[in-house]
């Protein structure tokens, strides 16, 4: 029995409508390849796993067509056939590894192996992968045939790094930068794929897997595969999702940030210690604890965020951070946020995490000892809260402390 393909390679597309979240490169080569008006050379550049080289295999599956060239390959003809994800190749279509094969002798030998015609195709397609491994010698070697290549010959180059394939080469080629994917693309992809897999995923799961991936498809597909290899009965939960992938539970931000809008610091420590306890890494809880405050203080300013689609989060999460930010004060959160935004990078090489992470707990616990303008605003949006929460008619009581905090 064959072993099943990863789920990237199971789902690589095979044509440009296939491809997700890249339509400002997508377009202009379908409309190209409809125009006849396709260039010798490509450059494709962007993160890793967000689909170039995957297009790049579309565009040769495309220029190599039978009924083509054409943007929509017929995906029956020999040719066709050959270049699907499941079929064996093409003689015509060589890709390169620039990063084993990078050096002069390599591009010498590609150079003179490229003169020839293709054997059972409309044309010979070099795919040159992670092209900025090329050296300065390998590329000049290759730059005249880029620079006047003979009918037959296609380029396409990818790399991550497009600064270092050398302006010669760059500026005789066709650049389409690629971009990560947006998560709300990714987030509906994963979605699609759960359900053609038979897989049920639990909705607050699927923004973990898209973080996990990093706008990256590959990647996302990857963290996809190992969470579906892992579940029971074909299910994904969100309790799996973050324990495997490490992120902070729900439940555990909504304690510590319920008790920094309280000010309760019997609370707030409280909470730190259950993320000692439960093996929580301390910066990637304080990574986790900021992305709950910078949403926090994008619904303050935004209260629609969640319905909007400023934010992506389910239905019962919007409603429990639209109250979590109405408790903490517009001030208050956007305070926390810097405070939590600083200590991280203070974090970073700690030898005493725990301890640092609790120095910015304190730190957002006592608006008094803040004389910033953030500070006072802090500590105003404390008062106005006592003051909405005392019975009608009664003036709240305002400690010395309190009274100290405001003479300021």
């Amino acid at each position: 029995m064959d072993e099943p393909l990863a789920l990237y390679r199971r789902y690589r597309p095979e044509t440009f409508g296939e491809v997700i979240g890249q339509e400002h490169v997508t377009d202009p080569l379908r409309a190209a390849l409809r125009n006849g008006r396709v260039h010798h050379a490509y450059l494709f550049s962007g993160p890793r796993g967000c689909g170039k080289t995957t297009s790049a295999r579309i565009l040769a599956r495309a220029l190599n067509c039978e009924q083509g060239p054409t943007d929509e390959p017929c995906g029956t003809c020999d040719s066709c056939v050959a270049l699907a994800r499941s079929g064996a190749g093409s003689v015509d279509v060589i890709e390169m590894d620039a990063a084993s094969n990078g050096g002069v002798d390599a591009t010498r030998d590609l150079r003179e192996k490229a003169m020839f015609a293709p054997v059972n195709s409309r044309y010979k397609i070099y795919i040159i992968d992670e092209a900025h491994m090329v050296t300065a010698a390998g590329f000049n070697a290759l730059l005249k045939v880029v620079e006047e290549p003979p009918p037959h010959i296609k380029f396409i180059f990818a790399t991550t790094e497009p600064d270092k394939v050398i302006g010669t080469i760059r500026s005789r080629t066709h650049h389409y930068p690629f971009k990560l994917i947006p998560p709300r693309v990714m987030s509906e992809y994963v979605a699609e794929l759960c359900g053609r897999e038979a897989v049920q995923i639990e909705p607050a799961a699927v923004p973990l897997v898209v973080r996990a991936g990093a706008g990256s498809a590959r990647d996302t597909l990857s963290v996809l595969d190992q969470l579906i290899g892992g579940s029971d009965a074909g299910q994904v939960t969100y309790d799996r999702a973050s324990r495997l992938l490490g992120f902070t539970p729900d439940y555990l931000l909504d304690e510590i940030v319920d008790a920094f809008a309280a000010g309760d610091g019997s609370g707030v420590f409280g909470a730190v210690d259950k993320v000692i306890e439960s093996g929580q890494d301390p910066r990637r809880f304080t990574e986790d604890l900021l992305r709950r405050l910078r949403d926090l203080v994008i619904i303050s300013a935004v209260p629609e965020a969640a319905t909007s689609g400023l934010l992506d989060l389910p239905d019962d999460q919007a409603e429990r951070l639209a109250a979590q930010a109405a408790r903490f004060g517009s001030a208050q959160v956007s305070r926390a946020a810097d405070l939590v935004a600083t200590g991280l990078g203070e974090l970073k090489g700690s030898a005493a995490p725990r301890l640092l992470l609790e120095l910015i707990c304190a730190r957002v616990l006592l608006p008094g000892s803040d004389d910033s303008e953030r500070g006072v605003l802090a500590r105003l949006d404390r008062l106005e809260k006592r003051m909405s929460m005392a019975p009608a008619g009664t003036a709240p009581s305002v400690s010395p402390c309190a009274a100290a905090d405001c003479s300021r």
